[in-house]
């Protein structure tokens, strides 16, 4: 009898005009770490739902075989009652409601009829050792970290009973430490015959935790690795996903740097709970035509508060210091003020803060601009047409038309979208938090192009970035940034990963 835990075989799924899953053949052994890599739209995620129930059995072609006997899901509920759960990349957790009640949501432990809270309560406490979180269970999930709430949320796949345990981009929102708890969990739970499967584009993380790797491009199996007979390398990962050798994950470019346009002058925000708490302190920085400027700093460190400010006071109260613009000092108090001035701002969170994902593309890349759509007080809609298939195509946004909602493109795309709606808005200055996060290498590869196409346009581009060979390989100059002081001003020929964590960690800029 085989080893295997899963055997999905033949896998068909599609949409209107998409066929996201063609013959898709996957199998993960019992007691094993199996990761799943690929492009963003490749369909690792599709591939999950129908696994878990989420696209039920008759919606796709193939067979699924858990445990050596076919499935036929209909529902979540009934892959759980099976022991697969599947945490998604955007938690699904009741800030309101507290860890204990979170872990129990629908499997309420009950005496008589009523729910037994000291049963509740007491087995909470025990699932929350066994993932290592020290937290009373009566905590408001809304109290906790991102990190903690996926420990809650693994915590109550536990109570389920787990057989097969599927992260979807578990570490996207962790920082380091965070990040190294949750592979360590994994590990944990490996020893205790828990199988996982793992979708992820942080491939130093693949390499150090996979046991195998299933590369999925263009909804189709390329291959299934093993990690440690194969001694797969990153590169070889990445010729999977993007079907060709990527030779530096880093376009080729040469800056073209002029002028100073833009400047930061003693920048102080105080925390707008915490009058008193200053989270930027006296920052100062500047930025020249043609030039990619780095912000680098640790998570809590003021990095995009410092953006969100200076943006139209997004963020924050008790906000002062000075905007030079071109040499002359700019008043940007409000965002359409900010936007007036040429200034532009990709949120890091795109998804609640930078795209409508229930809109389609064109009306997200209009959004930032309408006047310049606008016949009369009414949409031109030929116009908004034009603009948004412009984007498309200029971008290389991979969607069936300006139509589609975007919501429903993937994460590389939608990144893509937000970008559109900057650039449509002509900036001078683009201010992009976090551009590359939770997009595979080519999508990267893809921005990072379009990053260096702004600069050679004469924009000033203020990138920032947790991952700090990405501010190494495509930024002229980086900050670095601690408890909101400004602590080194590095030309990146001279920089490196050990310089930027050094100056990230001290409050002064100091070499000593």
């Amino acid at each position: 009898m085989s080893n295997a835990i899963l055997e999905m075989q033949g896998i068909v799924k599609t949409f209107p005009g998409v066929r996201a899953l063609d013959d898709v053949n996957l199998v993960v052994e019992r007691g094993e770490i199996h990761a799943i890599c690929g492009e963003n739209g490749a369909g690792k995620s599709t591939l999950m739902k129908v696994l878990s129930g989420v696209y039920p059995h008759g919606t796709y072609e193939g067979n699924i075989l858990f445990e050596n006997k076919p499935v036929k899901f209909q529902d979540i509920k009934a892959s759980e009652e099976k022991g697969i759960v599947i945490i998604h990349q955007e938690l699904a957790l009741s800030p309101y409601l507290s860890i204990a009640e979170n872990i129990f949501l629908g499997n309420e432990i009950k005496k008589h009829g009523l729910i037994d809270w000291h049963k509740t309560n007491a087995e909470a406490e025990k699932l929350l050792a066994r993932v290592g979180l020290n937290e009373n269970v009566r905590t408001p999930v809304s109290e906790i970290g991102v990190g903690k709430q996926q420990l809650v949320e693994i915590a109550k796949a536990l109570s389920k009973q787990v057989k097969l345990l599927i992260l979807d981009e578990p570490t996207a929102a962790l920082n380091d430490d965070d990040s190294e708890h949750l592979l360590n969990l994994m590990r944990h739970l490996k020893g205790q015959g828990i199988t996982s499967i793992i979708i992820s584009h942080k491939l130093n993380e693949i390499a150090e935790i996979a046991d195998s790797t299933t590369v999925i491009r263009d909804g189709k199996t390329i291959e299934t690795l093993d990690m440690h007979a194969d001694q797969v390398t990153e590169a070889r990962i990445i010729k999977g996903m993007v079907g060709r050798d990527m030779e530096s994950r880093f376009p080729e470019h040469t800056s073209n740097i002029g002028e100073e346009n833009f400047r930061i002058e003693n920048w102080t925000v105080h925390h707008p709970l915490d009058v008193h708490r200053k989270v930027v302190d006296n920052a100062s920085l500047s930025l020249r035509k043609g030039e990619i400027v780095g912000i680098a700093g640790l998570m809590g460190a003021g990095r995009t508060e410092l953006a969100m400010s200076v943006f139209g006071h997004a963020w924050g109260t008790n906000i002062s210091g000075k905007l030079i613009k071109d040499g002359k000092e700019i008043k940007a108090h409000t965002v359409p003020q900010a936007i007036e001035h040429g200034l532009a701002y990709a949120t890091e969170d795109r998804k609640h803060y930078g795209l409508n994902l229930i809109q389609d593309i064109r009306r997200n890349i209009s959004i930032a601009s309408l006047p310049k759509v606008l016949k009369g007080i009414f949409i031109n809609e030929n116009e908004d047409n034009k603009v948004a298939e412009g984007y498309l195509k200029s971008m290389n946004i991979k969607a069936p038309s300006v139509n589609s909602v975007v919501g429903q493109l993937s994460g590389g795309n939608q990144q893509k979208v937000v970008l559109s709606k900057w650039m449509f808005t002509d900036p001078d200055v683009l201010i992009l938090d976090e551009p590359t996060r939770g997009i595979d290498v080519g999508a990267k590869y893809e921005i990072y192009t379009i990053i260096n196409q702004l600069a050679d346009a004469g924009k000033s581009v203020l990138v920032i970035s947790s991952e700090l060979p990405e501010l190494l390989g495509i930024c002229d100059r980086i900050y670095t940034l601690c408890e909101g002081r400004i602590t080194g001003e590095f030309d990146v020929d001279g920089a490196s990963q050990e310089l930027l964590m050094r100056h990230m960690t001290m409050e002064t800029g100091s070499d000593d």
